[in-house]
């Protein structure tokens, strides 16, 4: 009996020594408390969490982790524990030793004695702060696309007014209405790539000009710039706009034509920050040859000296002359780049 005695001790030396290792390595917060809501045991992942070294968190009233409007939350957890009853995991906010909150879920159990008496409650939480963090930014890109999208229905709802005022044929109709809504879709592809964060006007400018092709043509030089979203929806609308008169009647209509866009930062008035950017082509004149006098009063004219200047609170001048189309468009810096993004930058993207 004495034998077996030794061993069954033994047994359960082993046991506690195991479950105190699986404790003391565990990521989680494992932390237990008497009935009267004082900490009894601390783990190594509570201090990581909390702050608290073992020393300080023993003997001391788990109150002390409980942001003062939640303290009735630690009244209800104990009067459930002494009815013995398991706390499925929940979310809350708990306060570190810092005095800073952390998000964690929480999952609580009732502990017993060897003859099944409520002792005490051991809780085990889960720092949750990071993916609370990533609901949060799913929650405000949600609330970003959907306004996005409304206004891009408004947006196509001008197209289709605008462009079935100035066409007369079904079919150039649709062919219009098809490649703006393209367009649109190329910027809108633009900001879903970086979660809305924005686009880089390099490459909105590349994205609005690939359909058109002759890139041999095109230059574009400027300053690394991420442009805010609303400046790459009416950005990318001039763009193709241009692009599409270009390609008929302009640089990229002719084989010794020439297009570059270029955009610079300078100082503007009250020593603001504006941005210039110039769209310029060049193309040989023929003799005889006349431009169709249409494209100067259609929705692409509207787009780029009203509808993108005044989105962006800045001014735009478009001037067309025998052999040469410039469109310019200066506007405060801080209407088109992203905030503490592109307002010093030396380097510059060339094509």
């Amino acid at each position: 009996m004495t034998e077996l005695a030794s061993i069954d001790s033994l047994l359960e030396i082993t046991a506690h020594a195991r479950l105190a290792a699986i404790v003391d390595s565990s990521f989680d917060a494992i932390v237990s408390k008497d009935l009267n809501s004082i900490i009894t045991s601390w783990n190594a992942a509570a201090q990581r969490m909390f702050g608290y070294t073992a020393e300080e968190a023993v003997g001391r009233s788990v109150l002390m982790l409980i942001p003062d409007h939640l303290k009735d939350e630690e009244t209800d957890i104990i009067s459930r524990v002494r009815r013995g009853e398991l706390l499925a995991s929940y979310e809350t906010i708990r306060r570190r030793k810092d005095g800073g909150l952390i998000a964690v879920s929480l999952t609580i159990s009732p502990i017993r004695n060897t003859s099944g008496e409520i002792i005490g409650a051991s809780k085990i939480a889960r720092d949750i702060t990071a993916s609370k963090e990533s609901e949060r930014r799913i929650r405000l890109l949600l609330r970003e696309v959907n306004h996005r999208v409304k206004n891009q229905f408004a947006v196509i709802l001008s197209m289709i007014r605008e462009t079935s005022k100035r066409s007369t044929d079904p079919r150039e109709f649709e062919e219009l209405i098809r490649s703006r809504i393209m367009a649109l879709s190329r910027s809108h592809d633009l900001l879903v790539n970086s979660e809305w964060a924005g686009a880089s006007l390099f490459d909105l400018a590349q994205e609005q000009l690939k359909p058109f092709g002759h890139e041999a043509r095109v230059s574009l030089s400027g300053p690394l710039l991420t442009l805010q979203p609303n400046a790459v929806q009416n950005l990318g609308m001039a763009f193709h706009e241009l692009g599409t008169n270009s390609s008929k009647y302009g640089a990229l209509a002719s084989e010794a034509g020439r297009l570059e866009i270029t955009w610079r930062i300078v100082e503007g008035a009250s020593d603001k920050l504006e941005i210039h950017l110039l769209w310029d082509e060049t193309m040989p004149v023929r003799e005889g040859e006349r431009r169709d006098e249409s494209t100067r009063k259609g929705f692409g004219t509207v787009v780029l000296q009203r509808v993108a200047p005044q989105s962006l609170n800045g001014l735009a001048v478009l001037d067309r002359s025998p052999g040469h189309l410039s469109w310019s468009l200066t506007a405060p810096l801080d209407s088109i780049i992203v905030p503490q993004l592109g307002a010093d930058l030396p380097e510059t993207e060339t094509s």
